[in-house]
C-alpha cells in the first residue's frame, strides 16, 4: 500500500496518536473516510458525464477503436512504404564491404608479399 511497510505503518499511527490523541483519532479517520467516498463520487460522475457526452455525439467505445485502428494500420503502410524491403539493401552494402576489404586484402600481400602469422 503506498510502497509503506507493516512497520512504517505501525510508526505513523503511533506518532498520530500521540499528537490528536486517542479522542481524536476516529473523528479524524470518519473525515477522512468521508472525503474519500466523495471524491471516488465525483470522479464516477465525472466518468458517466463524459461517457454520456461521447454516446449523444455517436461515439462510443467500439467506433473509437475502429478509428485508432485505422489510424494505426495507415501509419504501419507509410512506413512499409517509406522504408521498402531493406533486408536486400543491408545485404548488398556488407557484401560490397567485404567484396572491398578481400580486395584490399590482395594488393597488400602482392605489394608486401605474403602474410606470415606468428602464434
Amino acid at each position: 500500500m503506498f510502497g509503506i511497510g507493516g512497520g512504517e505503518l505501525v510508526f505513523i499511527l503511533f506518532i498520530v496518536l500521540m499528537l490528536f490523541g486517542s479522542d481524536k483519532v476516529p473523528e479524524i479517520a470518519r473525515t477522512m473516510g468521508k472525503a474519500m467516498a466523495q471524491l471516488k463520487n465525483a470522479t464516477n460522475d465525472i466518468k458517466s458525464e463524459i461517457q454520456k457526452g461521447a454516446e449523444a455525439n455517436g461515439l462510443d467505445a467500439k467506433s473509437l477503436t475502429d478509428i485508432t485502428g485505422n489510424i494505426n494500420a495507415q501509419i504501419t503502410e507509410a512506413k512499409t512504404n517509406l522504408l521498402g524491403d531493406t533486408s536486400s539493401v543491408t545485404t548488398n552494402l556488407l557484401g560490397d564491404t567485404v567484396t572491398e576489404i578481400d580486395k584490399v586484402k590482395e594488393d597488400i600481400e602482392t605489394i608486401s608479399g605474403p602474410v606470415k602469422r606468428q602464434r
